[in-house]
């Protein structure tokens, strides 16, 4: 019989462990997320990750905030952020940083998520979009290009921090191997 570990027993480290392990480098940017329960799964998910740090743009809200925390569970004190009043603002700069930076969003020329490649020598920021307009159109056309997510069934997209989770799951398990 499969016994539940206890906390105790999941060797996690501390926040400040956590502060100074090296990172996958990736960079998650919010593009006007208005849920802050999407904005708490994110940094849940960027924690559990080790993802460099994620950026809040636009009407996103930014930490601290009690409905921020009901989903980030203290990840919002882990994970680096910064907020960015305008979302071309933050591409632009992780840009001019040498990031390779990619629209989550379903768009002509889209690569499917399974089909990426990644160099484990390059820096990659994500950006998810608004849960009802998806990534400014400005946004993609900076963006040096679009990630799109299979889908089968009869919705044309995934929440948010869904979606967060698979992407970033994907960019961990490709520039950790």
């Amino acid at each position: 019989m499969n016994k539940k570990l206890k906390l105790e027993q999941l060797n996690r480290i501390s926040p400040e462990q956590f502060k100074q392990a090296e990172k996958i480098p990736l960079i998650v940017v919010l593009d006007n997320v208005r849920s802050l329960h999407n904005v708490g799964a994110v940094f849940r998910t960027s924690d559990a990750f080790l993802v460099q740090a994620v950026y809040l743009c636009g009407i996103t809200c930014v930490p601290p905030n009690a409905e921020i925390h009901k989903t980030a569970l203290g990840a919002e004190f882990t994970v680096d952020w910064k907020y960015w009043g305008k979302t071309l603002d933050a591409v632009n700069d992780l840009k001019e940083k040498g990031y390779t930076v990619f629209s989550i969003e379903q768009a002509e020329e889209s690569i499917m998520l399974p089909n990426l490649v990644v160099n484990k020598s390059k820096k990659y920021a994500v950006i998810l979009g608004n849960e009802v307009k998806g990534v400014q159109q400005e946004v993609i056309n900076a963006s040096d290009a679009c990630i799109e997510l299979p889908q089968y069934g009869t919705k044309h997209s995934l929440n948010v921090s869904v979606t967060a989770g698979i992407v970033i799951w994907e960019f961990a398990m490709k520039l950790k191997k």
